[in-house]
């Protein structure tokens, strides 16, 4: 995977969440893009959201281990993200820590929000500490966070 793409509230707010909750890395600080076709990237912009969007800001991240997080703060747009489970289409992204509950007070200490109460995979058995907490962030997106790696998380069963 190269990167996953959100929709943002206020870059600004985003960019601190991101970097300082959740340890992401700034490749390209919060830049402006206009709706415009003269650039092959104008002439992108208004293929993939049409014509009339009005422009937006836009912040690159990266994870640990290089996954790319991009955000886009559009001018126009709705205040807060309403995820609908009745509908398709991808509704979050996970990262894994090994700081897990240091990431999940930071979580709320930047205006994010804790989902859930912390699951536990196996609790039966403490050779599998895998655990695994759904999060928000400050405009709604959902993410889950892991204490292990997916492929450590998901190689047995569980409960």
């Amino acid at each position: 995977m190269s990167h996953v793409g959100i929709l943002v509230g206020e870059m600004s707010k985003a960019v601190e969440f991101y970097t300082k909750a959740l340890g992401l890395e700034i490749v390209m600080d919060n830049s402006e893009v206009i709706e415009e076709e003269k650039t092959a990237i104008g002439r992108m912009c208004i293929a993939v959201f049409g014509r009339g969007f009005g422009g937006f800001n836009i912040a690159h991240l990266v994870t640990e281990d290089g996954i790319g997080v991009e955000m886009f703060e559009m001018k126009k747009r709705e205040e807060r993200h309403v995820v609908d489970f009745t509908k398709i289409g991808i509704f979050h992204f996970s990262l894994q820590s090994d700081d897990f509950q240091g990431v999940v007070d930071r979580v709320e200490q930047y205006g994010g929000k804790v989902r859930m109460d912390i699951m536990r995979y196996h609790p039966e058995d403490d050779s599998k500490p895998y655990k695994m907490v759904y999060l928000e962030d400050p405009f709604g997106n959902l993410f889950e966070l892991y204490s292990h790696t997916y492929k450590e998380t998901y190689s047995s069963e569980y409960e």
